[in-house]
C-alpha cells in the first residue's frame, strides 16, 4: 500500500541533469525550459506541464553553439 504513494499519473520532468541556462536564450541548454518553467514545474497542471513538453524541441533551435571561443571571435575583426 505505501508504495501507491510513488505510483502517479503525472509527466515526469525532461530534466537531464545538465542544468546550464543559455546566456541568450536564458533557458537550460539541457531541457530547454525556462528558469520559470523549472522552479514551477511541481506545481504546474498536467495540461501546462505537457504544452511545455511539446514545446521543447521546437527551443533547440535557440541553443547556438559558440565554435572557438575567443581565439575565433578575435580572428574575425
Amino acid at each position: 500500500m505505501k508504495d501507491e504513494v510513488w505510483k502517479r499519473d503525472e509527466i515526469e520532468s525532461p530534466c537531464v541533469k545538465i542544468c546550464v541556462v543559455h546566456p541568450e536564450a536564458r533557458v537550460c541548454v539541457g531541457c530547454h525550459r525556462t528558469i520559470e518553467e523549472i522552479s514551477a514545474w511541481s506545481r504546474l497542471t498536467h495540461e501546462a506541464r505537457r504544452a511545455i513538453m511539446q514545446d521543447l524541441p521546437a527551443r533547440s533551435a535557440l541553443l547556438t553553439r559558440r565554435r572557438g571561443g575567443r581565439a575565433a571571435r578575435m580572428a574575425q575583426d
